[in-house]
């Protein structure tokens, strides 16, 4: 689930909550109680799992070329 910022109107405090996408943009201040709108947040989380990432995972537009040996361009009529 994703974590979106809110902003209480009345006193101005900042919290996060952890709600699911399709969940209405909602939610109430925790310290008191009055309604919240929800900021625009510019970070996002990326999470890396695995045991690496190597240059070879995203090919280049020269990989294709090196791999056979062939640097003369083809001409396609």
């Amino acid at each position: 689930m994703p974590t979106y910022e809110y902003k209480c109107e009345k006193c101005g405090k900042e919290f996060e909550e952890f709600q699911s996408m399709t969940a209405e943009a909602k939610a109430n201040c925790p310290e008191c109680g009055a309604e919240a709108k929800r900021m625009i947040s510019l970070n996002t989380g990326i999470i890396f799992k695995g045991k690496g990432f190597y240059v070879n995972d995203y090919k280049g537009k020269n990989s294709a070329s090196s791999s056979t040996g062939d640097t003369t361009p083809t001409k396609s009529c």
